[in-house]
């Protein structure tokens, strides 16, 4: 197997640069002619900027702004950061060894770096904050949705974990507040198609054969609200979301579902009341069971509890 070059820059900011391979049968005169037509996000001016200042290099050092073009050679550089505005919540580590790292991800902050969040993510923060440069997710939580989520700290032993998800073997549990429907009976489960188009928000239930899959229970009820708990047999992207919308039951807080309210993205009054509570698996390295559990408590759950009197039990 080929070996992939190592870039001949550092991370910065926990984050690897981005390589760009010149085609074999590229015909551009210099390597500026061919960034200016390939890396249509970084404008002509931005990237002359960078030759200037060496900031795009090759395996030999800064390539000048006069380069000539290198078939099937390579280029590096660290992309411009967009203007992010600090999401003013705390991480909580939940476990960490040599292998694994499990947190409690706060509501609004995105698990990885994507589009216009790159600093503020789970993933960069922990990379600086805990020095753990080749720190690597093994699954990806919704930028709302609060609770577990697993990394790796040994890279080599990524593909393991990621594989754990991909097979359905991860045992995971939700917990989410939405209105209470006393006609509708619990539990049940609810089965779907679901699909989401490439660069649009919102994904969709469809006719098909279904690809999604959620067992729902009530737990309790009060005042035309109840806590649910979600058993996502699947994960298609915002499954739980929409299986629960479908149900005439949206979850207290989605800014998506039933319909996008076009809230601003750095508007944390009303989080989503979704909790990935529990993440149970075999751990494919030692065979041992393993077993998280989040510690923390949904806002409207928070609020029944601290009123006086015990919330009506039910099954619908």
């Amino acid at each position: 197997m080929r070996r992939r070059q190592q870039p001949p820059l550092q991370k910065r900011h926990g984050l690897d640069p981005a390589r760009i391979r010149m085609p074999e049968d590229g015909t551009w005169v210099t390597i500026r002619d061919f960034l200016v037509d390939e890396v249509p996000r970084i404008s002509a001016t931005r990237i002359d900027e960078m030759l200037d200042a060496g900031a795009i290099v090759d395996m030999a050092g800064p390539v000048a702004p006069d380069a000539p073009y290198a078939p099937g050679k390579a280029v590096w550089f660290h992309r411009d950061l967009p203007v992010e505005t600090v999401v003013p919540f705390d991480i909580s580590i939940v476990h960490r060894d040599e292998t694994l790292l499990v947190i409690d991800k706060p509501h609004f902050l995105p698990t990885i770096p994507r589009g216009g969040h790159i600093l503020q993510t789970a993933l960069v923060r922990l990379r600086e904050d805990l020095d753990l440069p080749q720190l690597v997710p093994a699954h990806r939580l919704d930028r709302v949705t609060a609770g577990l989520v697993l990394f790796v700290v040994e890279p080599s032993l990524r593909g393991a974990y990621q594989t754990l998800f991909q097979d359905r073997k991860v045992l995971k549990v939700y917990e989410a507040i939405a209105p209470y429907d006393p006609t509708l009976r619990f539990p049940r489960t609810v089965r779907s198609r679901i699909m989401k188009e490439k660069n649009t928000f919102e994904a969709h239930e469809v006719d098909g054969e279904p690809n999604a899959e959620t067992f729902i229970e009530l737990v309790e009820h009060r005042s035309g609200r109840g806590r649910y708990r979600l058993h996502p047999t699947t994960g298609r992207t915002h499954q739980l979301r929409l299986h629960m919308n479908s149900l005439g039951l949206p979850i207290i807080g989605d800014d998506l579902y039933p319909v996008a309210s076009g809230r601003a993205v750095d508007d944390y009054t009303e989080p989503l009341q979704l909790l990935a509570a529990t993440l149970e698996f075999t751990d494919p390295i030692t065979g041992t069971t393993r077993r998280f559990e989040s510690r923390r408590r949904l806002k409207l759950e928070i609020q029944w509890r601290d009123v006086p009197g015990v919330a009506d039990a039910g099954r619908g």
